[in-house]
């Protein structure tokens, strides 16, 4: 899970409203390739973890992180805010969808969200799943500039799982991590195996008085 509410339910009372899905957007799964016009998409992962690397136990409880946000004074939000203003659609699995909808609000106001799905012509779509949300079984490499050609270039990429198969696809660009000190021992990792070693570049790191530990990272391009 990225810090969304689990890490403040401030949060999803001032986040940026993003970008109305549109009905292209709503329709594009048999949309044809096109070239995407103008800067290249960017996709950014926000995302707590463990001190250990844990984004969720193994059953897929974040109750540690709903415990963590209790920590964080009123009006911080660990630049979530500047994170997500800057982003045009969000990109999240499965298991992260249904985590958000036990959530009291939505948190992404009118952002188009993206659910990826293996399943996407036989699960139902959950009562509470807002109209913004669409279901797609593409793979990554097709997404990000199917996405692009509608606009949605700056992409914010959520769920270790989907994370893992935004990095072997080698479309992530930048991440930052914001480290709870808690060790959970075993759960779900935020990485996974790798075809190859992914170069970063430090960015920044801020470490707040409640404890928390944030670091960003540039993905270095290889040549």
């Amino acid at each position: 899970m990225g810090i969304v509410s689990p890490i403040g339910s401030i949060l999803s009372q001032s986040l940026h409203p993003g970008i109305r899905m549109s009905d292209d957007l709503a329709n594009a799964t048999d949309a044809p390739a096109a070239e995407s016009p103008g800067d290249e998409s960017h996709c950014a992962v926000f995302i707590a973890t463990s001190l250990d690397g844990f984004i969720a136990r193994a059953d897929g409880r974040i109750d540690w992180l709903n415990d963590a946000n209790t920590k964080i004074p009123a009006g911080e939000d660990c630049g979530y805010a500047s994170h997500i203003e800057r982003i045009d659609a969000l990109v999240m699995g499965w298991n992260t969808f249904e985590q958000v909808l036990t959530f009291d609000e939505w948190p992404y106001g009118e952002m188009p969200v993206v659910v990826l799905t293996r399943r996407v012509r036989t699960r139902e779509r959950p009562e509470r799943t807002p109209p913004t949300v669409t279901f797609s079984d593409e793979a990554p490499a097709v997404l990000v500039p199917r996405l692009a050609t509608l606009g949605l270039r700056r992409l914010y990429v959520d769920g270790g799982l989907t994370i893992q198969r935004f990095l072997t696809a080698g479309l992530i660009n930048s991440i930052t991590i914001t480290t709870i000190p808690l060790l959970l021992g075993s759960g779900k990792p935020l990485f996974g195996a790798l075809r190859a070693d992914v170069p970063l570049e430090h960015e920044r790191t801020t470490a707040y008085e409640f404890g928390f530990v944030q670091s960003t990272y540039r993905v270095v391009a290889k040549g």
